[in-house]
C-alpha cells in the first residue's frame, strides 16, 4: 500500500519543476525563428537596422535560453529521485529519445548558440545566417525528442511488457518516433511557442513606442511579429483540432472529462461551450452547447458517437477483470517460466495488466478483489473534471484571442498604421502574459487529463513513485521552491534590465508620424 501523500508530493514537485521550465522553452522556440527571419532580411537587404534588431532580440533570447537550460537539467534528476519504478519500467523506451535529445539536439543547439553570439565579426554574413537558422532548427529538434518521449506516455506504441524483466522493452523505434500523438503534440507545442515569441516581440516593441523610444526597431519588429504570429496562431488552431481528434481515438476518458460528458453523446455530439460540472452528482448545470461541433472535432464525422464517462467506466470494469487474469498468469509465469498455459493467458490479456494494477491502490493482494473493488478501480480512471474543464476553455479562449489580435496587427502593418495606433500598443503590452497562461493551461490539460496513468493504460501514477519518506519530499520540494523563486526573480530582473537598456547602437531619429508621438509621450 502506497502513501497517497507521498504520491501527491511527488506529483506536485515534478509538475512545479516542469511547468516552471516550460515558462522558458516556448519563448526559446519562438524567438529562435524570429531571429532567423530578421537576420535573413539583414543579409538580403544589407540594412544595418536588421542586424541591430537581430543582436538585440538575440540578447533576450540568450537570457531566456540560459534560464531554460538551468531549469531543465533538474527535471531529469527527478526520474531517479522520485520516480524510481517509473524509470525502471520505461527506461528502455523513454531513455532513447532523451539520450538523443541530450547528445544530438541540445549539444547542437548549445554549440550554435555560442557561435551566434561570438561569431558576428568572425564569420561572413552567409555563414552567420546559417548558424542562426541552425540555432532555430536545433531548438525545435530538441523539443521534438522530448515530445516524442511524452507522446509515448500518452500512447505507448512500439514496446511490449516483458514478464521476465518486469519492464517495457523497445520493439519498434520507428513506431515510437512516428507515434501520431507525439507528432501532433510536437507541431501543436512548437506552434504555440511561435505565438509566444511573436507576442513577446509585439509587447516589448509596443512598450518602446509607448515610451517614445527605438521607433525604427519597434516598427519593423512589430511587422515581422504580426506576420509570424498570425501564421502561428492559425497553425495552433488547426493543429489543436488534430490533437483533439487523436485524443478521441487514443484517450477517450480525457476527452470526456474535458467536455464533462457524463453520458454517451449520439452522433454528431455537441460541444459544451459553458457549464458548471458537478462530479459528485454526475451532471452539469447551465449547459450551453454548440450542436455538431464536438462530433466534427472529435470524430471528423456526423455518424460516430462519443462515449461518455459512465460508459467508459463500465468498459474499464471489464478491463480490470481482464487485467486480473493477466496478473494471475504473470504470477504463475514468475513461479514457473515454462508454464505454457499461463504464458498463453498472459499474452491474451497483457494489454490490460495496468488496469489490474489500479487495484493496488486499495488492496495489498489484488487477486482477492471483489466486484466492489473492481468498481472502485474503474471509477479511479476518471480524472478531476472541473480543473480540466475550465483550464481547457481558458486555453481555447486565449487561442481565439491570438488569432484576432494578430489578424488586426497584420492589418495595421499592411496599411502602415502601426505607429498611429497607441491603443493597440497598450493592448499588445497587456496581452504579454496570455501566451504563458495558454501554454501552461494546455500542458496541464495534457498531463492532468492522463491521470490516473503515468503511462496511459499501463502504469498507474501511484505505482511509479520511489520508496521515499514524506519528509524527504517536503525537504526537496521546499528547496526547489526557494531556488526556483530566486531564479525567477533574478531572471525577470535581468530580462527587464536588458529591455530597458534597449539596443546598444544609437537610436535613430523617430520615424513615427508627428500626430502619434505626443499621445505616446503623454502615455
Amino acid at each position: 500500500m502506497i502513501d497517497p501523500t507521498l504520491v501527491d508530493l511527488s506529483r506536485i514537485q515534478f509538475a512545479s519543476t516542469v511547468m516552471f521550465h516550460f515558462l522558458f522553452v516556448p519563448l526559446t522556440l519562438g524567438l529562435s525563428f524570429l531571429l532567423a527571419i530578421m537576420e535573413t532580411l539583414y543579409v538580403m537587404t544589407g540594412r544595418a537596422i536588421w542586424r541591430r534588431m537581430t543582436i538585440f532580440w538575440g540578447g533576450l533570447f540568450g537570457i531566456n535560453f540560459a534560464l531554460g537550460v538551468a531549469t531543465g537539467v533538474v527535471m531529469e534528476f527527478q526520474f531517479g529521485m522520485n520516480w524510481a519504478y517509473y524509470s525502471q519500467f520505461v527506461g528502455d523506451v523513454f531513455g532513447a529519445p532523451l539520450a538523443i535529445e541530450g547528445l544530438m539536439a541540445f549539444f547542437m543547439e548549445a554549440t550554435f548558440v555560442g557561435l551566434f553570439f561570438f561569431g558576428w565579426d568572425r564569420m561572413s554574413k552567409i555563414s552567420h545566417l546559417i548558424i542562426t537558422w541552425l540555432v532555430a532548427i536545433g531548438s525545435n529538434f530538441s523539443a521534438l525528442w522530448i515530445l516524442i518521449a511524452n507522446g509515448w506516455m500518452q500512447n505507448p506504441v512500439g514496446a511490449v511488457f516483458n514478464p521476465a524483466t518486469m519492464r517495457m522493452e523497445l520493439q519498434d523505434f520507428g513506431a515510437v518516433v512516428l507515434n501520431p500523438v507525439a507528432q501532433a503534440k510536437f507541431v501543436h507545442t512548437v506552434s504555440a511557442g511561435y505565438v509566444m515569441g511573436a507576442m513577446f516581440v509585439m509587447a516589448v516593441s509596443a512598450w518602446y513606442l509607448i515610451r517614445n523610444r527605438h521607433h525604427d526597431l519597434a516598427r519593423r519588429s512589430m511587422v515581422v511579429a504580426a506576420s509570424f504570429g498570425l501564421l502561428a496562431s492559425l497553425s495552433v488552431a488547426v493543429l489543436g483540432d488534430e490533437s483533439g481528434y487523436l485524443t478521441s481515438e487514443h484517450q477517450k476518458m480525457k476527452l470526456a472529462a474535458i467536455e464533462a460528458m457524463w453520458e454517451t453523446q449520439p452522433a454528431p455530439a455537441s460541444f459544451n461551450l459553458f457549464a458548471i460540472p458537478d462530479q459528485d452528482a454526475k451532471k452539469n448545470y447551465l449547459d450551453i452547447e454548440i450542436p455538431y461541433l464536438m462530433g466534427i472535432i472529435g470524430t471528423r464525422s456526423l455518424t460516430t458517437p462519443i462515449l461518455g464517462i459512465d460508459d467508459l467506466v463500465e468498459r474499464a470494469k471489464g478491463w480490470v477483470r481482464e487485467g486480473l487474469l493477466a496478473y494471475r498468469a504473470l504470477q504463475a509465469l514468475r513461479a514457473d517460466p515454462g508454464d505454457a498455459q499461463a504464458e498463453a493467458q498472459f499474452l491474451k490479456y497483457r494489454h490490460n495488466l495496468g488496469y489490474a494494477l489500479l487495484l493496488k491502490r486499495y488492496l495489498p493482494d489484488i487477486t482477492q478483489a471483489t466486484e466492489a473493488d473492481i468498481a472502485q478501480a474503474a471509477n479511479s480512471t476518471v480524472p478531476e473534471i472541473a480543473p480540466l474543464y475550465w483550464t481547457f476553455r481558458i486555453m481555447v479562449a486565449c487561442g481565439l484571442f491570438f488569432i484576432g489580435f494578430f489578424a488586426y496587427a497584420f492589418w495595421l502593418a499592411s496599411t502602415r498604421r502601426l505607429l498611429a495606433s497607441p491603443r493597440f500598443w497598450r493592448v499588445a503590452l497587456w496581452s504579454l502574459p496570455l501566451p504563458w497562461i495558454a501554454i501552461e493551461s494546455g500542458w496541464f490539460v495534457s498531463e492532468f487529463g492522463r491521470q490516473p496513468w503515468v503511462v496511459e493504460g499501463m502504469l498507474p501514477t501511484f505505482y511509479a513513485v520511489s520508496g521515499l519518506q514524506v519528509s524527504d519530499l517536503v525537504i526537496s520540494l521546499t528547496i526547489y521552491a526557494i531556488l526556483y523563486t530566486i531564479l525567477l526573480i533574478v531572471g525577470i530582473k535581468v530580462m527587464l534590465k536588458a529591455i530597458r537598456q534597449g539596443p546598444h547602437d544609437p537610436d535613430p531619429a523617430p520615424a513615427a508620424p508627428a500626430a502619434a508621438l505626443p499621445a505616446a509621450s503623454r502615455a
